[in-house]
């Protein structure tokens, strides 16, 4: 019991020093990854788990030197398969909390089947994805996130491949948790990553993160002082959507359509704007295509927070419980008589 009491006792003096590791950091100056690395730094000692109790996991790209710079285990590993590293891991050591840092390239383009299988089969580890809307590690090339006419090394003339929607691909891959954040609103980030670690299921995160070199400003419209509370809505379980520099407008659904109001003029609606709900699937789906154009002059305000959340049975409980069930009524099985096998072959 003492050394119970002792480990408690350690964990709760960590402080978010404890989790930076000695490595000098390789990121270009400015970039977005500072920020993410330094919320999730603070986070982790709010969390009560011992340090060797958790593990983060990358694929390839910039975000993902991510676990060279935790004091925490952690795999730096292949390109876009980071999710079956981390599902074999947690399929082995369900008592692991398992951190899986990857970008957009990473997890949308080679990584995009090991990404919806993960959401489906819903092992409880937390995905960030750091969505920088291109090609950093490999120097400014068009990524599956990539706006349509995107102009890059690899698209001179423009990008014709219509974008990827994240978090509309998570919610048809059947996600128990979806949300979006973004690295420049740092407390909004670490409230998104201690509901995201608190889940029990996949839980993802898309993280809007600057690349300063090759892709900077990418984000200017949520993240510019003058026009930012124009253009993103901040969703809150229980409370009405509203938005715009003096929270004068709101969105109510007309039907299954969503419209703008202005709260001034319009004060008959004001009962009846959209209250937003984590646990609403139609409503998610219907948020997660808050993806407009802003050139659009109708264009509906990008949402940040929480958009879904669900209770489903975690992979690793279900294998867990099927093997025990097996070896209550078939005993524990023996290896060497499994590889010996019944049949037998004479070789003359």
């Amino acid at each position: 019991m003492s050394k119970v009491n002792d480990l408690k006792e350690q964990v709760s003096k960590l402080t978010p020093k404890d989790f930076a590791s000695d490595q000098d950091i390789r990121w270009c100056p400015g970039c977005g990854d500072y920020s993410i690395l330094k919320q999730v730094q603070a986070v982790l000692p709010e969390l009560g788990v011992p340090k060797e109790d958790i593990v983060f996991i990358s694929g390839i790209g910039c975000s993902s030197r991510f676990p060279y710079y935790m004091n925490t285990y952690g795999m730096h590993s292949i390109h876009g398969r980071a999710t079956a590293v981390a599902s074999g891991l947690k399929a082995a050591r369900p008592d692991l909390s398992v951190w899986l840092i990857t970008g957009d390239g990473d997890s949308l383009s080679i990584g995009g089947n090991h990404l919806i299988h993960m959401l489906r089969r819903n092992f409880d580890v937390n995905i960030l994805l750091f969505n920088n809307q291109i090609y950093g590690l490999t120097k400014g090339q068009y990524s599956p996130t990539s706006e349509l006419g995107k102009k890059t090394k690899s698209t001179p003339l423009g990008s014709i491949d219509h974008p990827f929607n994240p978090l509309s691909l998570c919610m048809g891959a059947d996600a128990t948790f979806i949300a979006r954040a973004m690295d420049r609103e740092p407390k909004h980030m670490r409230e998104i990553l201690m509901h995201a670690n608190n889940h029990k299921g996949t839980s993802l995160i898309e993280i809007y993160q600057n690349c300063n070199i090759f892709n900077d400003g990418a984000f200017g419209t949520f993240t510019d002082k003058e026009i930012k509370k124009e253009n993103s809505i901040y969703l809150e379980h229980g409370k009405p959507l509203i938005f715009g520099a003096k929270g004068a407008k709101g969105i109510v659904l007309d039907g299954f359509q969503p419209r703008i109001v202005d709260l001034d003029s319009d004060l008959e609606l004001t009962g009846n704007l959209w209250i937003h709900d984590v646990h609403d699937r139609n409503k998610a789906n219907i948020l997660t295509r808050f993806f407009d154009d802003f050139s659009n002059e109708n264009a509906l305000p990008r949402p940040f927070g929480i958009f879904y959340q669900e209770s489903r049975f975690c992979y690793e409980d279900a294998l867990r419980e099927q093997l025990l069930g097996v070896k209550k009524s078939k005993g524990t099985p023996d290896l060497d008589q499994l590889l010996s096998g019944p049949n037998t072959w004479e070789i003359k």
